[in-house]
């Protein structure tokens, strides 16, 4: 017998997942109505029933009643006591094998908690079960299940599937029984579910489909569905304003209205309302308070109370959290219910930033969850409002039932006594007034106090529809999918606001739409008034740092004083000063007291304490630190602490650029880490203060205008081609900036983009789906859309983080984050150090430990001579790939120009190579060069532009010479500087007098420092910082030396600190070339996981870079080869790896990549199969693992007899693979060719006959109606029919710069289609072209495509297109036995038909040159020819 059944109920259970016994998770799950039908193993009818069950102790919410009709009025009237249907159930159970059900799980879990509440003795367990929903997954195929699988089909798909149509969901168990029946005996006719999975043998089948030879028909039962209420059946007891009231009853509020709840951008991707136009609207509407209550965070809370206290309106910080059971359960998903909590005071802010911690830090599982016990610990100074229809109370109004409700009402009102308010809202929704009635009733009766709000997540009302876009993309839907403003949503569904009533509403519409209740107008004027304005800025607090007892002050303990850290501060300078200068001058010592002084006054000794404690410890763990960077390396203090390593004193670098003395300020020291040894010092600081006291920085990402542009077409329906036009037609400038400013002023700031512009303002005006997505995207373009972790920014407190601001976690960090982004971290009192990762300083360390394990010297980059020969030629040459902040295309330009001889040369390259400054680059080659003379406006003005040959390149030169100049004090130099260089016209004209009187006082002629000063204002924009130029012009220059003169060791390095790009490592495979250094493949007697140096001085590939082959199967084979020597052969090398971290996969790839190369055995024969499915590989794997096993001394048979030797595997001879096929398999290993490339045979081809390469049609704009001409290899053909059965192809070619995929439509497809094949080299004509084409709307559609012309043969093209060889010879050079070996050559290679030849002979001396063409000799443009003719030093050719 199959008893199948269904339930109807109040709702869900709690948790999803809880075991029937845990009857409060069940609790929310009531049992409303139980069907079921028996049926016998023919699948005839046995027996039916359909109970209602009578409530007691519990009524049916809202929702429930909503979805299946049955409300507690209807129940009670027509229903049945519980423990008489459970009777009648335990009845069926007797009769049945199996229990059948869609969803069983979720009827067992209501059916079996109500038999135990009701004590009732049942063995519903004890039966076997049949879920229709999993046991159809397979058969229903329905795409988008969880890890690729099928997802499990609702009644209604898998009825679909199996009938042809849907049946009438009538969410009546009686209907649902009737369908799920049907459905499972069809399932069971076809074969789907199995008479095995029935315990039935074979024959089973063939008897129930002889006794139901056609589809398994409904019974045709007579059921009643019940009816869902609809809006007229809502009792109307919350009226509202636009229903008929009598005019005595309505008395409009005397109070102020002021919106409590509100979501801003900060609610990630859940509003468009930004913080700034949150406060700005409520001003406007006259409110005199507004409060923020973002999803979960706090992320806006800085930025809201700044912007209240601008605004001058009282700013309340809130929250919007989920209350669960536990938050620190996570073995079962319960996102609990919102809750709306709002500070009063500053105590009160800290306490819901603990909160918000704790539920990111603590409680996360799906969402932040905090609990009723977090919430008491936290709960002085906040107050609690029930908040809207996904609040605690409301939610459990609507989905629990009405005691469970005031249950959780009258516990707030226990323990928050006036601090609570119950939050009436008025959308227009039936779930709303459903709600508001009871909580009506409830604060009359309870003495609790109304408030009105409007739950907020849009400001304007014409923002609904980009609230709309914004939540599609959230949740990636379209914007045409219907839409359910509910918690849980069908597949077919997706949530959405249901109208555009969420915005904020100004006063009048607030106390018109609460006419019928004006105190819930007049109560929120107390809320205001309990809650203070605060600011949330805070000088910055440092931690504490332990100096030693010696210089221990107690008065510091008294008064906070720094006078013990400014001691041991000054000691660590002067003993670091000892090591760093020869002889201490008076000059250097009036610096360091300067310095001293200033860090005393301004009371940050505590800040260089802490810096230089960590890198005195990186340095000590192998952790190489930077020189400096930024205005840090102006500072000697920093320099004699070992903080920076450039001596500021030397370079002329300025402390009070660093540290203004008239201007306190926090210092900002950043500092370079290599890349790998970064998180190790990380951690030793978290160590060192704690976890609590150690944060990252958290950052908000924004959508761009391109990126809202594309969101926006995504979930709006505009074709892929239209929403990219839209975007490629985008410049560098905002959407809102576009559409705001005027057409002048556009023009000046866009110059040539400004015809993108123009057409994005033409296209916003028309009638298009274009146009009404442009509009959206303007809407919702800076909204934030995610959030992420600053690259280098770490806090560091002197308590618990989250005792100063809110905090949350990092997806791939352990670190806390800050809820509080870079821009105001340090304004809330927090110390930020940037510790920055620098690839350039890991390269510097493996080339210095590749010179030592291949020269056995070790290179100390501070011993470095900065006068070193080679190294300033490598700069004059230009050949600077690699070369930190010196490789663009650009920069070797400039140098080979400039030829620089000198560090401070350097120093200017780098900065002067910027916008703005680079227009002087000219002038200064020219002076240095002395192709143009070196002037100074003023005589005392050489001192300090003498190095940069008159030209002022760096802000410390303005500085240093308004001080000269005009007397100005450091700190006046300094703030002269800023003003400048931000453009702050304020500070500039308030300078200018006093430069003037300065610079007349010392008999300076007005006319020339009028001049000066316009220069400066010009380039002080512009001007660079030369202590940052400095410490980065060191390090390029380490990184040049090494270059210059340990080639292959640093080309290594640099490859190895590449290997998870193969772009770039192709790229810099290319400058090894260049350099006549060669790069090996991969070997296993040469290779280590990086890069490395073999004796000869090549470079040997890494076997890192062999896809699948992971770190610890290569250092185990390195660390083998080092103790034991090379491998001999593949017996050898399997013998001794570990082939369990090496496993086959790991093996194949070395040997496809080339590296068991050496063994002399061919790839092919490794990986063909022997008998029985077997490779030689296979065969060698478990060689190598019985050898393994035999001498790990395992107990064996033949223990005690004599040792059994084992048998090699023979590798098979066979045909070995083809050129082509070893490359593309090593290609598939590597990423790239390796050995050779496809096209070496054809590089004539390409170099003389084709027009551009495959890498110009990656940004097609910039070639449009260019006639091209391309070669290269096919690697993939796709051959396709189109929606109206037309035939067309696709085929991409790869050249030696990159790839393309081409399509070829109708005629153009039939003609070539023979020539698409893999491996075919192809030579491809034609050009990019605008297409366009109409839409249905009547919109037009632009994009662009290659256009072929022509496609031809590349083994075709030098026989057709090669017709002269033009060899070009200099008279000085010409001698007989060059004569006789040309002679040779041409006569070697003659062919009729062939190439002509033609000489062109240049006399340099006399400016001229001869023609001498050959009539008599034609050759074959071969190769080999070509390689000849490469040879010959003394000329140069070319193919015409």
């Amino acid at each position: 017998m199959f008893l199948i059944f269904d339930t109807e109920t109040t709702g869900f259970p709690l948790r999803y997942g809880a075991p029937h016994s845990d009857l409060e998770a069940w609790s929310s799950a009531r049992l409303v109505q139980l069907a079921w039908q028996i049926h016998n193993e023919r699948g005839a009818l046995v027996e039916v029933k359909n109970f209602i069950i009578k409530p007691d102790g519990f009524t049916i919410p809202y929702n429930a009643e909503k979805i299946h009709g049955i409300s507690t009025e209807r129940a009670m009237n027509a229903g049945m006591p519980l423990d008489h249907v459970l009777n009648e159930f335990e009845e069926a159970l007797r009769k049945t094998e199996f229990l059948v059900g869609h969803n069983v799980e979720f009827d067992l879990g209501v059916v079996g908690s109500e038999m135990l509440r009701a004590a009732h003795e049942t063995h519903l367990f004890e039966l076997k079960t049949i879920d229709t929903k999993l046991e159809a997954t397979d058969y229903c195929e329905l795409p988008g299940g969880k890890g690729g699988k099928f997802k499990w089909p609702t009644l209604t798909e898998l009825y679909t599937k199996l009938f042809g149509k849907a049946f009438d969901e009538a969410h009546n168990a009686s209907a649902d029984v009737e369908a799920t029946t049907r459905a499972f005996l069809e399932l069971v006719r076809i074969g789907v579910i199995t008479p095995f999975q029935l315990g039935r043998d074979v024959d089973f089948l063939q008897e129930f489909q002889a006794a139901n030879k056609e589809t398994i028909q409904l019974i045709g039962l007579n059921i009643e569905p019940y009816s869902p209420i609809s809006e007229q059946d809502v009792s109307a007891e919350d009226v509202g304003p636009d229903q008929e009231i009598e005019a005595e009853q309505l008395k409009k509020a005397k109070g102020e209205f002021a919106h409590l709840h509100n979501h801003t951008q900060f609610s990630i991707l859940q509003s468009t309302t930004h913080v700034e136009q949150l406060v700005l609207r409520a001003k406007e509407m006259g409110m005199s308070a507004v409060a923020i209550t973002d999803d979960c965070n706090m992320f806006g809370a800085f930025h809201f109370t700044k912007a209240a206290k601008v605004h001058g309106i009282k700013g309340i910080v809130g929250c919007e959290l989920n209350l669960c059971k536990d938050h620190r359960n996570k073995s079962e998903k319960d996102n609990g219910n919102l809750i709306v909590l709002l500070a009063k005071n500053k105590k009160g802010y800290h306490n819901l930033a603990k909160l918000s911690t704790k539920a990111f830090v603590d409680g996360f599982y799906y969402v932040p969850r905090i609990d009723r016990d977090l919430l008491l610990q936290y709960k002085e100074d906040l107050m609690v409002i029930s908040g809207g229809i996904f609040s605690e109370i409301p939610a459990l109004i609507l989905n629990v039932g009405e005691q469970q409700a005031l249950d959780a009402m009258l516990w707030y009102k226990e323990h928050f006594k006036d601090d609570f308010y119950l939050e009436l809202c008025r959308h227009g929704l039936q779930e709303e007034a459903v709600v508001n009635k009871l909580l009506i009733q409830w604060a009359k009766e309870y003495d609790i106090k109304l408030i009105a709000a409007n739950n907020t997540s849009y400001a304007l009302k014409e923002d609904a529809m980009a609230h709309d876009v914004l939540l599609c993309i959230k949740d990636a839907q379209n914007i045409v999918t219907p839409k359910n403003y509910n918690s849980r949503t069908s597949r077919t569904e997706r949530f959405g606001l249901p109208n555009d009533e969420f915005y904020m509403k100004d006063q009048e519409e607030m106390k018109k739409l609460f006419m019928d209740i004006p105190e819930a107008i007049d109560n929120i004027q107390e809320v205001v008034d309990k809650c203070e304005a605060y600011d949330l800025a805070h000088e910055v607090l440092l931690p504490n740092f332990d100096i030693p007892t010696e210089f221990i002050d107690p008065l510091d303990a008294t008064d906070g004083g720094k006078r013990g850290e400014n001691a041991y501060l000054r000691h660590l300078t002067y003993e670091g000063a000892k090591k760093r200068y020869p002889k201490l001058t008076d000059e250097i010592k009036e610096r360091l007291d300067f310095e001293l002084e200033t860090i005393e006054k301004t009371g940050y000794p505590g800040y260089f304490l802490i810096v230089q404690d960590f890198t005195g410890q990186a340095r000590k763990m192998g952790v190489s630190v930077g020189p400096g960077r930024g205005s840090a390396a102006g500072s000697a203090v920093a320099y004699c602490t070992w903080i920076t390593n450039v001596d500021p004193i030397k370079y002329d670098l300025l402390f009070e650029r660093f540290l203004n003395p008239d201007r306190i300020s926090l210092p900002d020291i950043d500092i370079d880490f290599d890349d790998r040894g970064r998180d190790k010092i990380i951690e030793w600081v978290v160590n060192k203060y704690g976890r609590q006291q150690v944060a990252q920085i958290i950052t908000y990402g924004t959508m761009a205008a391109k990126s809202s542009v594309r969101d926006a077409a995504r979930v709006m329906g505009l074709p892929l081609g239209d929403a990219d036009k839209l975007a490629k037609l985008i410049p560098d400038l905002s959407l809102k900036k576009i559409f705001s400013m005027d057409e002048k002023e556009l023009k000046q700031k866009l110059g040539d983009q400004f015809p993108n512009a123009d057409s994005l303002r033409t296209t916003l005006g028309e009638n298009s789906e274009s146009s009404r997505t442009l509009d959206q995207a303007i809407r919702v373009e800076g909204t934030i859309r995610n959030t992420g972790v600053h690259p280098c920014g770490v806090i560091i407190t002197p308590t618990d983080i989250s005792d100063l601001i809110p905090v949350t976690t990092a997806k791939d960090s352990d670190l806390l984050l800050t809820q509080f982004d870079n821009s105001v971290v340090e304004s809330a009192g927090l110390l930020k150090m940037d510790f920055l990762g620098l690839k350039t300083l890991t390269i510097i360390n493996d080339a210095i430990d590749l010179i030592e394990d291949r020269h056995n010297i070790r290179i100390d980059p501070d011993e470095i001579p900065l006068d070193d020969e080679n190294t300033y030629q490598l700069f004059q040459h230009g050949r600077t790939v690699g070369i930190f902040q010196y490789e663009s295309l650009g920069m070797q330009k400039h140098l080979r120009d400039l030829k620089p001889d000198c560090f401070g040369d350097l120093i200017a390259m780098n900065a002067l190579y910027r916008p703005g400054p680079l227009a002087y680059i000219p002038d200064f080659i020219k002076r240095k060069n002395g192709q143009q003379k070196v002037v100074y406006d003023l005589p005392a003005m050489e001192e300090f532009l003498k190095d940069t040959y008159g030209i002022t390149v760096y802000q410390e030169q303005v500085m240093l010479l308004s001080q000269k100049l005009a007397n100005f004090t450091k700190g006046e130099a300094d703030t002269l500087r800023k003003g400048m260089g931000k453009k702050q016209k304020a500070v500039i004209d308030k300078m200018w007098p006093k430069f003037v009187e300065g610079c007349t006082q010392n008999g300076h002629p007005e006319e020339v420092v009028a001049k000066i000063w316009k220069d400066w204002e010009a380039f002080a924009s512009y001007a660079f910082n030369k202590s940052h130029s400095t410490c980065y012009a060191l390090i390029a220059y380490h990184t040049a030396y090494l270059k210059a003169n340990y080639p292959a060791e640093f080309m290594a390095s640099v490859l190895s600190n590449n290997l998870d790009n193969i772009k770039s490592v192709t790229f810099f495979m290319e400058e090894c070339k260049n350099m006549a250094v060669r790069v090996l493949g991969p070997d296993v007697n040469e290779s280590g996981y990086r890069f490395r140096v073999n004796p000869k001085g090549e470079i040997r590939f890494g076997m890192g870079a062999i896809k699948g082959v992971g770190e610890a199967a290569v250092q185990y084979l390195v660390e083998e080869r080092k103790e034991h020597g090379n491998f001999t052969d593949p017996y050898d090398l399997v013998k001794r790896i570990d082939l369990r971290s090496a496993n086959k996969r790991c093996l194949e790839q070395m040997i496809l990549g080339g590296a068991w190369d050496s063994f002399g055995i061919k790839r092919s024969q490794y990986l063909a199969k022997l008998g029985e499915g077997q490779s030689f590989l296979d065969e060698l794997a478990r060689f190598g693992q019985a050898f393994q096993q035999g001498s790990d001394g395992a107990p064996t048979l033949f223990a005690d007899t004599e040792e059994i030797e084992l048998k090699q595997p023979v590798p098979p001879e066979m045909v070995p693979w083809g050129t082509m096929e070893v490359l593309r398999k090593e290609k598939e290993a590597i990423g790239i060719y390796l050995s050779g490339h496809p096209l070496d045979d054809y590089i004539i081809e390409l170099r003389y006959f084709s027009k551009g390469n495959l890498s110009l049609l990656q940004n097609m704009e910039k070639v449009v109606n260019r006639e091209m001409a391309l070669g290269g290899i096919c690697s993939a053909i796709e051959h396709r029919i189109s929606k109206t059965g037309k035939p067309w192809g696709s085929f991409t070619i790869e050249d030696y710069q990159g790839n393309h995929e081409f399509r070829l439509f109708g005629e153009t497809y039939l003609k070539y289609r023979h020539m698409m094949d893999v491996d075919f080299f192809l030579f491809v004509k034609g050009g990019v072209r605008e297409k366009s084409w109409r839409n249905k709307d009547g919109s037009e559609t632009k994009r662009l495509e290659f256009e072929i012309t022509n496609i031809e043969l590349l083994s075709e093209i030098r026989e057709k297109m090669a017709k002269k060889i033009t060899i070009d010879l200099e008279l000085d050079d010409l001698d007989d036995k060059l004569l006789d070996n040309l002679n040779k050559l041409l006569s070697k290679n003659k062919k009729k038909g062939g190439c002509s030849i033609r000489f062109e002979v240049s006399d340099k001396t006399n400016d001229t040159k001869i023609e001498l063409p050959s009539r008599s000799i034609k050759v074959e443009p071969s190769n080999d020819l070509f390689d000849s003719l490469q040879k010959m030093k003394q000329l140069t050719y070319k193919l015409n």
